[in-house]
């Protein structure tokens, strides 16, 4: 895999409610990151008394950071609505050459910062809040087919052609 650009990770926010997404303006910084809680069920039965993990238990979590330039665009208004509303939207992160987390997400914090000389500028955190849903990416096109299964790419000698077979 080559190497991906950090601008090409994004975050998207669902600005109707009906699956209509678009990037959060102004984002310069993101970060996703994923948890998931362990359930110990060591006990002095356990062998050699290692410590046992308890599969598929524990609660699973997720949370988006970023932060940029802030540009009062229709995205910049929807995350304040959000917030100040407490409503939880649909939230993608597209993930270069890996895949697209969705799912439900609740903007748990906004800063925003400004100095004299410089540019306004934001932070936001947001925690998941729900089941999300992960796409890999799609692959790049399939190589050329393989007509004889020898792993070659193109078709083998015709018979009678003068060549060998």
């Amino acid at each position: 895999m080559a190497v991906q650009s950090g601008k090409d990770l994004l975050i998207k926010m669902d600005m109707t409610g009906a699956g209509q997404f678009e990037t959060i303006a102004g984002l310069r910084a993101t970060r996703i990151s994923f948890n998931a809680e362990t359930v110990d069920v060591t006990s002095l039965d356990s062998l050699g008394g290692w410590r046992e993990l308890l599969a598929g238990a524990g609660v699973k979590a997720a949370s988006i950071s970023g932060s940029g330039v802030f540009r009062d665009a229709a995205t910049d208004e929807r995350a304040r609505s959000v917030f100040f509303n407490g409503e939880i939207p649909d939230c993608q992160v597209i993930i270069p050459d890996f895949g697209i987390v969705e799912g439900p997400f609740q903007i748990t914090s906004i800063e925003y910062a400004g100095s004299f000389n410089g540019e306004a500028t934001y932070e936001m955190s947001l925690a998941s809040a729900g089941a999300l849903d992960f796409v890999a990416a799609t692959p790049l096109a399939a190589g050329p087919e393989d007509y004889l299964g020898d792993g070659g790419d193109q078709p083998g000698p015709e018979q009678g052609s003068g060549e060998p077979v």
